[in-house]
Protein backbone atom coordinates (compact mmCIF):
# COMPACT_ATOMS: atom_id res chain seq x y z
CA UNK A 1 0.00 0.00 0.00
CA UNK A 2 1.31 3.48 -0.89
CA UNK A 3 0.58 6.42 1.39
CA UNK A 4 0.05 9.99 0.11
CA UNK A 5 3.77 10.57 0.62
CA UNK A 6 4.08 14.14 -0.65
CA UNK A 7 0.98 15.20 1.23
CA UNK A 8 2.36 13.74 4.45
CA UNK A 9 5.82 15.24 3.93
CA UNK A 10 4.86 18.68 2.58
CA UNK A 11 6.49 21.37 4.68
CA UNK A 12 7.82 18.98 7.32
CA UNK A 13 10.80 20.07 9.40
CA UNK A 14 12.51 16.67 9.56
CA UNK A 15 12.09 15.30 6.07
CA UNK A 16 14.76 12.53 6.01
CA UNK A 17 13.48 11.06 9.29
CA UNK A 18 9.84 11.35 8.21
CA UNK A 19 10.61 9.72 4.85
CA UNK A 20 12.06 6.72 6.67
CA UNK A 21 8.98 6.50 8.90
CA UNK A 22 6.63 6.74 5.90
CA UNK A 23 8.48 3.82 4.28
CA UNK A 24 8.13 1.84 7.52
CA UNK A 25 4.41 2.69 7.69
CA UNK A 26 3.90 1.51 4.11
CA UNK A 27 5.63 -1.76 4.99
CA UNK A 28 3.36 -2.21 8.02
CA UNK A 29 0.26 -1.60 5.89
CA UNK A 30 1.43 -3.81 3.02
CA UNK A 31 2.52 -6.81 5.11
CA UNK A 32 0.02 -6.48 7.98
CA UNK A 33 3.04 -6.82 10.30
CA UNK A 34 3.55 -4.08 12.93
CA UNK A 35 6.89 -2.30 12.51
CA UNK A 36 9.10 -0.68 15.17
CA UNK A 37 11.34 2.24 14.27
CA UNK A 38 14.64 2.99 15.90
CA UNK A 39 14.73 5.68 18.57
CA UNK A 40 13.77 9.10 17.25
CA UNK A 41 14.18 12.53 18.82
CA UNK A 42 11.18 14.13 20.50
CA UNK A 43 10.73 16.71 17.75
CA UNK A 44 10.61 13.97 15.09
CA UNK A 45 8.18 11.93 17.16
CA UNK A 46 5.82 14.88 17.58
CA UNK A 47 5.86 15.63 13.87
CA UNK A 48 5.28 11.96 13.02
CA UNK A 49 2.35 11.81 15.43
CA UNK A 50 0.82 14.89 13.81
CA UNK A 51 1.27 13.73 10.23
CA UNK A 52 1.16 9.93 10.26
CA UNK A 53 -1.16 9.72 13.25
CA UNK A 54 -3.81 11.59 11.26
CA UNK A 55 -4.09 8.77 8.69
CA UNK A 56 -7.20 6.67 9.33
CA UNK A 57 -5.65 3.38 8.19
CA UNK A 58 -2.59 3.71 10.42
CA UNK A 59 -2.10 3.51 14.17
CA UNK A 60 0.99 4.96 15.82
CA UNK A 61 2.30 4.39 19.34
CA UNK A 62 5.61 5.20 21.02
CA UNK A 63 7.70 3.75 23.84
CA UNK A 64 10.86 5.06 25.45
CA UNK A 65 11.25 2.97 28.58
CA UNK A 66 9.82 5.47 31.05
CA UNK A 67 6.80 7.83 31.00
CA UNK A 68 8.63 11.07 30.18
CA UNK A 69 11.25 9.70 27.83
CA UNK A 70 12.30 12.09 25.07
CA UNK A 71 13.81 9.60 22.64
CA UNK A 72 11.31 6.90 21.73
CA UNK A 73 10.72 4.04 19.34
CA UNK A 74 7.60 4.30 17.21
CA UNK A 75 5.25 1.39 16.54
CA UNK A 76 3.44 1.66 13.21
CA UNK A 77 0.59 -0.76 12.52
CA UNK A 78 -2.70 -1.17 10.71
CA UNK A 79 -5.49 0.47 12.68
CA UNK A 80 -7.77 -2.57 12.41
CA UNK A 81 -5.33 -4.99 14.06
CA UNK A 82 -6.01 -6.09 17.62
CA UNK A 83 -3.78 -4.69 20.34
CA UNK A 84 -0.58 -6.68 20.86
CA UNK A 85 0.28 -7.31 24.54
CA UNK A 86 3.96 -7.96 23.69
CA UNK A 87 6.21 -5.44 25.52
CA UNK A 88 8.05 -2.85 23.46
CA UNK A 89 11.49 -4.06 22.29
CA UNK A 90 13.54 -2.10 24.82
CA UNK A 91 16.40 -2.96 27.20
CA UNK A 92 18.42 -1.14 29.79
CA UNK A 93 22.17 -0.62 29.86
CA UNK A 94 24.26 0.35 32.88
CA UNK A 95 27.50 2.28 32.37
CA UNK A 96 29.66 1.87 35.48
CA UNK A 97 32.80 3.88 36.23
CA UNK A 98 34.33 6.41 38.62
CA UNK A 99 33.53 9.91 37.33
CA UNK A 100 34.49 11.70 40.56
CA UNK A 101 37.44 13.49 38.94
CA UNK A 102 36.07 13.77 35.39
CA UNK A 103 32.30 14.38 35.50
CA UNK A 104 30.41 13.40 32.37
CA UNK A 105 27.14 14.38 30.73
CA UNK A 106 24.71 12.18 28.77
CA UNK A 107 26.18 13.54 25.54
CA UNK A 108 29.60 12.17 26.56
CA UNK A 109 28.13 8.70 27.10
CA UNK A 110 26.30 8.81 23.77
CA UNK A 111 29.44 9.94 21.96
CA UNK A 112 31.49 7.11 23.49
CA UNK A 113 28.96 4.48 22.47
CA UNK A 114 28.69 5.82 18.93
CA UNK A 115 32.48 5.94 18.58
CA UNK A 116 32.43 2.29 19.61
CA UNK A 117 30.13 1.47 16.72
CA UNK A 118 26.64 1.84 18.21
CA UNK A 119 24.08 3.32 15.83
CA UNK A 120 22.47 6.50 17.11
CA UNK A 121 18.97 5.15 16.45
CA UNK A 122 19.68 2.23 18.83
CA UNK A 123 20.19 4.59 21.79
CA UNK A 124 17.33 6.08 23.78
CA UNK A 125 17.40 8.36 26.81
CA UNK A 126 20.55 8.54 28.93
CA UNK A 127 20.72 9.80 32.51
CA UNK A 128 23.66 10.14 34.88
CA UNK A 129 23.89 8.44 38.27
CA UNK A 130 26.12 10.94 40.06
CA UNK A 131 29.80 10.04 39.87
CA UNK A 132 29.07 6.32 39.46
CA UNK A 133 28.19 6.40 35.78
CA UNK A 134 24.99 6.36 33.77
CA UNK A 135 22.00 4.31 32.75
CA UNK A 136 20.20 4.31 29.43
CA UNK A 137 17.53 2.66 27.32
CA UNK A 138 18.61 0.82 24.18
CA UNK A 139 17.38 -1.72 21.66
CA UNK A 140 17.70 -5.33 22.86
CA UNK A 141 20.20 -5.99 20.07
CA UNK A 142 22.56 -3.23 21.19
CA UNK A 143 22.26 -4.17 24.86
CA UNK A 144 23.16 -7.79 24.04
CA UNK A 145 26.13 -6.72 21.91
CA UNK A 146 27.54 -4.41 24.60
CA UNK A 147 26.90 -6.59 27.65
CA UNK A 148 30.17 -7.28 29.48
CA UNK A 149 32.15 -4.95 27.23
CA UNK A 150 34.33 -2.01 28.26
CA UNK A 151 34.42 1.52 26.85
CA UNK A 152 36.02 4.90 27.44
CA UNK A 153 33.79 7.84 28.41
CA UNK A 154 35.90 10.99 28.40
CA UNK A 155 38.96 9.72 30.34
CA UNK A 156 37.07 7.15 32.41
CA UNK A 157 37.12 3.43 31.71
CA UNK A 158 33.63 1.98 32.12
CA UNK A 159 31.97 -1.41 32.12
CA UNK A 160 28.68 -2.05 30.34
CA UNK A 161 25.93 -4.31 31.67
CA UNK A 162 22.57 -5.10 30.06
CA UNK A 163 19.57 -5.06 32.40
CA UNK A 164 15.81 -5.39 32.07
CA UNK A 165 14.02 -2.04 32.24
CA UNK A 166 12.45 -2.88 35.61
CA UNK A 167 15.92 -3.25 37.09
CA UNK A 168 17.01 0.26 36.15
CA UNK A 169 16.81 3.22 38.53
CA UNK A 170 14.67 5.36 36.27
CA UNK A 171 14.63 9.16 36.53
CA UNK A 172 12.04 10.58 38.91
CA UNK A 173 8.75 11.20 37.16
CA UNK A 174 7.96 14.90 36.89
CA UNK A 175 4.47 15.99 37.90
CA UNK A 176 3.13 18.79 35.65
CA UNK A 177 2.87 22.06 37.56
CA UNK A 178 1.36 25.41 36.58
CA UNK A 179 3.12 28.51 37.86
CA UNK A 180 3.18 32.25 37.34
CA UNK A 181 5.91 34.87 37.53
CA UNK A 182 6.42 38.57 36.88
CA UNK A 183 9.61 39.34 34.98
CA UNK A 184 11.31 42.52 33.81
CA UNK A 185 12.01 41.00 30.39
CA UNK A 186 11.15 38.03 28.23
CA UNK A 187 14.78 36.93 27.90
CA UNK A 188 15.30 33.19 27.90
CA UNK A 189 17.63 33.23 30.91
CA UNK A 190 15.20 35.30 33.00
CA UNK A 191 12.07 33.32 32.20
CA UNK A 192 13.70 29.87 32.32
CA UNK A 193 15.44 30.59 35.62
CA UNK A 194 12.05 31.42 37.16
CA UNK A 195 10.34 28.43 35.58
CA UNK A 196 12.98 25.84 36.43
CA UNK A 197 13.93 27.30 39.82
CA UNK A 198 17.60 27.99 39.02
CA UNK A 199 19.65 31.14 39.39
CA UNK A 200 19.80 33.34 36.33
CA UNK A 201 23.59 33.01 36.11
CA UNK A 202 23.37 29.21 36.24
CA UNK A 203 20.67 29.20 33.58
CA UNK A 204 22.83 31.39 31.33
CA UNK A 205 25.68 28.88 31.74
CA UNK A 206 23.40 26.00 30.77
CA UNK A 207 22.14 27.88 27.72
CA UNK A 208 25.65 28.67 26.51
CA UNK A 209 26.65 25.05 27.19
CA UNK A 210 23.96 23.68 24.86
CA UNK A 211 21.67 22.17 27.52
CA UNK A 212 18.63 24.27 26.54
CA UNK A 213 16.35 24.10 23.50
CA UNK A 214 13.35 26.15 22.41
CA UNK A 215 10.69 24.10 20.63
CA UNK A 216 13.33 21.36 20.39
CA UNK A 217 15.71 23.64 18.48
CA UNK A 218 19.17 24.24 20.05
CA UNK A 219 19.76 27.75 21.35
CA UNK A 220 22.94 29.30 22.74
CA UNK A 221 21.92 32.91 23.43
CA UNK A 222 20.61 33.74 26.93
CA UNK A 223 19.11 36.97 25.53
CA UNK A 224 16.78 35.16 23.12
CA UNK A 225 13.24 36.46 23.73
CA UNK A 226 10.35 34.08 24.32
CA UNK A 227 6.75 34.32 23.13
CA UNK A 228 3.48 32.72 24.20
CA UNK A 229 3.36 29.13 22.98
CA UNK A 230 7.10 28.59 23.18
CA UNK A 231 8.32 25.42 24.89
CA UNK A 232 11.69 25.46 26.62
CA UNK A 233 13.42 22.11 27.15
CA UNK A 234 16.21 21.84 29.74
CA UNK A 235 18.33 18.70 29.67
CA UNK A 236 17.42 16.45 32.59
CA UNK A 237 14.80 18.83 34.00
CA UNK A 238 11.90 18.58 31.59
CA UNK A 239 9.96 21.24 29.73
CA UNK A 240 8.58 24.71 30.43
CA UNK A 241 5.66 25.86 28.27
CA UNK A 242 4.79 29.55 28.08
CA UNK A 243 1.00 29.63 28.25
CA UNK A 244 0.30 33.37 28.51
CA UNK A 245 2.21 36.65 28.56
CA UNK A 246 0.52 39.83 29.76
CA UNK A 247 2.08 43.30 30.26
CA UNK A 248 1.70 44.89 33.70
CA UNK A 249 1.14 48.53 34.59
CA UNK A 250 4.79 48.83 35.66
CA UNK A 251 6.19 47.80 32.28
CA UNK A 252 6.93 44.26 33.34
CA UNK A 253 5.59 40.92 32.11
CA UNK A 254 3.25 38.54 33.90
CA UNK A 255 3.75 34.98 32.66
CA UNK A 256 1.63 31.88 33.10
CA UNK A 257 3.72 28.76 32.57
CA UNK A 258 3.43 24.99 32.81
CA UNK A 259 6.39 22.88 33.83
CA UNK A 260 6.39 19.18 33.08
Amino acid sequence: MVLPREQVLAGCRHRPELEALVALAEQALRTWEPQWSGFVAAAVREEAEQRLGALSELELHSAGGWPQAERRRLLLRRAELEADPTPAPLMGLVVSGNFLFDPAEPADVRRALELGGAAGEAIGDIWMRGDRGAQLVTTPELAAALHGQGALVRTVEVQLEALALDQLQLPAQRIPKQLSSVEASLRLDAVASAGFGLSRSRMAELIRGGAVRINWQPVSSPSKELAAGDRVQLQGRGELEILEIQPTKRERWRLLMRRS
